[in-house]
């Protein structure tokens, strides 16, 4: 009897490490089927909302009710024709103000800094090198925010008709109604299997929330943006780096407003994770560009749109950028500021 049950006894000492072996196996397997990050939380901003630790507060720089882009979720190019909007010859996203009030604040401005990987003396430069855009899709991004002297960052879906500055590479950088630094997201987070916390709006689908993956560096930044106007009824173009008045004259819509390439479609099984891309890794750093007939070092004053929305419904006039140290389009810089232009690094692989 006392040999039966030592035999038992090992046997149960062995079958624990065992089992716990095949738990990990099977997490393992999990993972590398691409299922991707189910454990991760996202969360919503709705348009007019700045949303949590927010830099700064901005009024106006969002609209609501824009037309969408008629297929959203997947992974999009930052190239692609009218994957972004705006309102032609006009733009609220101040980048001028948007250094003034981080030379005004230098913790703010070398957390800022930090996330956007350059000097802090780099930031009128980097800044004066984004172009000022709306979404046409609800997009994941990484928010950072800033907390306690330190930036933080967490995954966020920005609602379509935000107003963002997006990088030579037609990355997102910057969200306007708050001055946060945005950064991709991490492949990892598969937007279907994900938990979503925030308010939520009318039509949103975890399906339809798209990545946005930077242009092949191997081709350069780009110089002009193909853009769509908020209502859907025109395309028209902005050479990057510029806020309206250098904008093209209309044009017709983009084809990808009427059909779609099969290369351009989510597929009915798309996990919500990255899919693979052309993108190179890349080291070089491409060449100045002179974009459009922007002055360089000068960019001329971005005229207010007299259509933008009011925030959404539960928003509060300070959340809106009407509290102290906020920023209001027309507000004049606290000092001239030089934007001198600047070479753009290639994306990094992440």
């Amino acid at each position: 009897m006392l040999k039966i049950r030592s035999t038992i006894a090992r046997y149960r000492a062995c079958a624990v490490p065992l089992a716990g072996s095949a738990a990990a196996l099977a997490v393992a397997a999990g993972t590398l089927s691409g299922c991707g990050d189910a454990g991760a939380t996202i969360t919503r901003l709705t348009v007019g909302s700045p949303g949590p630790e927010p830099y700064t507060l901005v009024a106006d720089t969002d609209k609501a009710n824009v037309k969408e882009r008629p297929r959203a979720g997947g992974t999009k190019d930052g190239d692609s024709p009218g994957l972004y909007g705006g309102t032609r010859r006009a733009s609220t996203c101040d980048r001028r103000k948007l250094v003034a009030f981080l030379q005004a604040n230098p913790d703010k401005a070398r957390a800022w800094a930090g996330v956007q990987g350059i000097p802090v003396s780099d930031i009128p430069r980097y800044v004066s090198r984004l172009t000022p855009v709306l979404l046409r899709t609800d997009t994941l991004v990484t928010n950072h925010g800033y907390r306690d002297g330190k930036a933080t960052s967490g995954p966020a879906v920005l609602q379509a008709g935000m107003g963002v500055l997006i990088n030579g590479y037609g990355v997102p950088a910057v969200k306007c109604n708050c001055g946060n630094p945005l950064t991709r997201p991490e492949k990892k987070i598969s937007t279907r299997n994900a938990s979503y916390d925030g308010r939520s709006w009318p039509g949103f689908e975890k399906a339809n929330v798209t990545r946005i993956r930077p242009r092949d560096s191997r081709k350069g930044t780009i110089t002009t943006f193909v853009l769509v106007d908020p209502e859907g009824t025109m395309g028209f173009e902005r050479p990057r780096a510029t806020g309206g008045p250098e904008d093209g004259p209309p044009t017709g819509l983009p084809s990808t407003e009427t059909e779609v390439p099969s290369s351009d479609s989510p597929s009915p099984s798309d996990s919500g994770l990255e899919s693979p891309g052309t993108e190179s890794p890349g080291t070089e750093s491409p060449g100045l560009e002179t974009p459009g007939t922007e002055s360089p070092g000068t960019p001329g004053p971005e005229t207010p749109d007299p259509q933008l929305s009011p925030a959404s419904p539960g928003v509060t006039p300070q959340e809106r950028g009407r509290g102290t140290g906020g920023m209001r389009p027309g507000d004049g810089p606290p000092s001239p500021i030089s934007l001198p232009p600047s070479e753009e690094p290639a994306p990094a692989v992440t």
